[in-house]
């Protein structure tokens, strides 16, 4: 069996930021111009009026300040409310892929290795741009890779799950290495025109590289231990699919888009991350006082806070748990690959932390590192 090193992260970030002022001033906008459209109705009582939105409340629901997106143009059209993406035609990268090569570009340079160096990519997303060819498959071509690639979809928990499938491969022999690549286009399925959830998502895209630790040349984190597991639940939810065309009735159906019962999904999701997390650390002989940083899963802050505050047994101190949402917002299974890029090089020799993402499922997946 061999140990398996992450050598190397990436990060792209959109150009485009949409602060809370920008998205409010637009959803107020958009919600006015429905009201008017169905004022009878609204009398009638038949259709509910779409309430106003404000910073203060998308603040204090969330910790989220801004959130970069691909398209800002389409999304604050308050008379449209999603991204407005040009057409590719099927030669050209589509943009999924587009995004990945960015991020596994700055992977490779941050560990000094080549294309020639990867064995395998996995493409690791909440949505994936099509149902075939894989989006996997055509970032390893893109990228010049070799060896073979796939899609895998564990919603927020994807890049958690997907470095553990690597990691898995990797101490097998399988392969020497692998890029987890997380193209998260949240813009692009979050319901803009929700009051209730039109503030949380934004675009990004992670990669993560993971070799053998006995072909490292460089800087790496050992991956110690890595953990996932899954309880099905509906409280987060996107209905949208290829059997979409069979059904009657499809336009404007709301379940088409990013659905969640919030005050379930922190309810349930808290105590099983919590536990999952507690569980893992013994069973690795880890304490809370032998973690030096959390990287979890950027969602809420509240949330953040309340797991933190479990798995160490007190209040996380300032950098024990760094939040990346208030920039961000929730970028799917790239949130805690984005604190973990950010805030990992400060650790020393022998000092360990732990990744962490949960989501839709439910599902929970663990990195247990220890800087080498």
């Amino acid at each position: 069996m061999h140990s398996v090193a992450i050598t190397g992260t990436g990060v792209f970030t959109p150009d485009a930021v949409i602060t809370n002022d920008e998205l409010v001033e637009s959803f107020n906008a958009h919600a006015d111009l429905y009201n008017d459209a169905h004022a009878d109705k609204i009398a009638a009582g038949t259709v509910e009026a779409k309430p106003h939105s404000s910073s203060d409340f998308i603040t204090q629901a969330s910790g989220i300040e801004q959130r970069y997106v691909i398209d800002k143009d389409g999304v604050l059209d308050p008379a449209r409310m999603y991204p407005r993406f040009r057409d590719r035609s099927d030669d050209e990268p589509s943009l999924m892929a587009e995004i990945a090569r960015d991020a596994i570009a700055k992977a490779l340079a941050q560990a000094g290795k080549s294309a020639g160096d990867v064995d395998a990519v996995i493409c690791a997303a909440s949505n994936m741009e099509r149902a075939y060819p894989a989006v996997g498959v055509e970032i390893q071509d893109l990228m010049g890779i070799g060896g073979f690639a796939f899609d895998m979809n564990v919603a927020c928990s994807s890049a958690t799950f997907g470095i553990q499938t690597a990691a898995d491969m990797i101490r097998s022999g399988s392969i020497r290495s692998a890029v987890v690549v997380n193209p998260e286009i949240c813009s692009a399925h979050l319901e803009w025109r929700d009051r209730d959830c039109h503030f949380i998502f934004g675009d990004v895209a992670t990669a993560t590289l993971l070799e053998r630790e006995d072909l490292t040349d460089g800087p790496y984190f050992k991956v110690r231990s890595t953990r996932c597991a899954t309880q099905f639940s509906n409280n987060i939810r996107n209905n949208n699919g290829y059997l979409r065309r069979t059904r009657d009735q499809m336009e404007d159906r709301r379940d088409m888009q990013f659905m969640q019962n919030g005050r379930k999904v922190f309810k349930e999701v808290l105590p099983l991350v919590s536990q999952h997390i507690a569980d893992h650390m013994e069973d690795e002989g880890v304490s809370a006082a032998d973690l030096k940083r959390l990287w979890l899963h950027q969602a809420n802050k509240t949330m953040n806070d309340y797991i933190g505050k479990k798995v160490l047994g007190r209040a996380p101190e300032p950098g024990e748990q760094p939040n990346i949402l208030q920039d961000y917002a929730n970028t799917s299974s790239a949130g805690s690959i984005i604190a973990f890029s950010k805030y990992s090089d400060d650790l020393s020799p022998g000092e360990k932390g732990l990744i962490c993402s949960f989501g839709a499922g439910y599902s929970v997946g663990s990195v247990l590192v220890e800087r080498a």
